[in-house]
């Protein structure tokens, strides 16, 4: 059974920065398709980043240069650190893995896994 826990959420102010950590067990971090997604109020669910076993990560384009997805695999963990934030980058941020893909797209449909979300607010 895949369990993912996200952690590190918080309230910051604008240009500030917070990392997010997920905990997963059941799939290993290294060689999944994970990835990071919010949601703010009112608005749908959105792609920030994804990574997969080989090549590079796929950020959205709100947050390129500004947030970084990495895996340790020895904690079998995810992180995002977000740098720069903005207002806008206010949202409940998901943890997400889907198993068994060669490939791993910025699509949140193909995510069969998800943790419960951490919320991060950024006040201007």
């Amino acid at each position: 059974q895949v369990q993912l826990v996200e952690s590190g959420g918080g309230s910051v102010q604008a240009g500030g920065s917070l990392t997010l950590s997920c905990a997963a067990s059941g799939t290993s971090v290294s060689t999944s398709c994970m990835g990071w997604f919010r949601q703010a109020p009112g608005k749908e669910r959105e792609e920030v980043v994804t990574s997969g076993r080989d090549g590079p990560p796929s950020y959205a384009d709100s947050v390129k240069g500004r947030f970084t997805i990495s895996k340790d695999n020895a904690d079998n963990t995810l992180y995002l650190q977000m740098n720069s934030l903005k207002p806008e980058d206010t949202g409940l941020y998901y943890c997400a893995a889907a198993l068994g893909r060669w490939t791993c797209p910025l699509v949140a449909a193909i995510f069969e896994h998800w943790g419960q979300g951490t919320q991060v607010t950024v006040s201007s």
